[in-house]
């Protein structure tokens, strides 16, 4: 009889850590690649590690917000009449369900967060571009694309919306107008990568991109910024970018990059203790 040896924590953790390291050279998504090229070190702590943290109080109104959205678009999928208190009740809900479990630290501003969130949700609503006629073509539809052919681990991702004649849209709930001359820059990554699930998953190019900002100032205000189908050189850089992901995690290239970005970071103390 062969005895069998029980593997210790140290050896269970190192599997688990393998085991996540394969899973993440397998698939990639807009938000991995985000983080990877912001701080790598970040990435590992909340990609391999999995430390879990509570979410921040803007993080939980963008999910909230998110969560209304997503009833709303397909409550005009169903064709159904719009009624604003139904997505108040919608709102209410989700804010409180979203906080179960989640120590959020409000710092007293939960009434704050709150009202600022809605109001810029009714502002949306009024002052919104897509017709309440207009059937979505999809609403938060999960996509992949299958890179292996370019080498590369296959795409995932969620697409906000599919607006009638394929025009892609993303939601963004901000504290602050975005800048003009940067918005398309800073969310090339992501709209790229839309751009190519859409492609795989239709066999049609998109008719467009846009990003729905809702500001969360005193004022709600909605800025909408429309941006034509990803140009092949956008899909160049996003395929760079994958390149770049995949041949750094397989190398465990897990280095951090200090910045202002480090005041706001949720692994501060454990980047502070990180011993390379």
């Amino acid at each position: 009889m062969i005895a069998t040896v029980d593997s210790t924590p140290a050896q269970s953790q190192a599997l688990d850590i393998k085991r996540r390291l394969e899973e993440l050279q397998q698939t990639v998504s807009a938000s991995r690649l985000g983080l990877w090229h912001g701080c790598r070190l970040k990435f590992f702590f909340r990609y391999v590690q999995q430390i879990k943290k509570a979410p921040t109080p803007s993080m939980h109104a963008g999910s909230t917000v998110h969560g209304v959205l997503q009833a709303w678009n397909l409550s005009r999928w169903r064709r159904e009449s719009f009624v604003t208190e139904r997505f108040k009740v919608v709102f209410e809900e989700q804010w409180c369900a979203l906080q179960t479990d989640a120590r959020i630290n409000w710092g007293g501003e939960e009434e704050a967060e709150r009202s600022s969130s809605w109001r810029a949700l009714e502002h949306y609503f009024t002052e919104t571009p897509i017709r309440a006629e207009e059937k979505p073509e999809a609403v938060e539809v999960s996509v992949s694309a299958d890179l292996s052919h370019h080498g590369l681990p296959t795409l995932i991702g969620i697409i906000d919306l599919v607006r009638a004649g394929g025009r892609i849209v993303d939601f963004k709930l901000v504290g602050k107008p975005p800048d003009p001359d940067m918005v398309a820059h800073l969310h090339g990554t992501q709209l790229a990568a839309y751009s190519v699930l859409y492609r795989d998953a239709t066999g049609r190019f998109e008719s467009g991109l846009e990003l729905h900002h809702l500001v969360r100032t005193k004022q709600p205000k909605l800025i909408v910024t429309s941006l034509p189908p990803a140009t092949q050189q956008q899909r160049a850089r996003l395929f760079r970018s994958i390149e770049s992901y995949a041949k750094g995690v397989a190398r465990q290239d897990f280095v951090p990059s200090p910045g202002f970005a480090c005041l706001s970071c949720e692994f501060i103390n454990e980047c502070r203790k990180w011993n390379p």
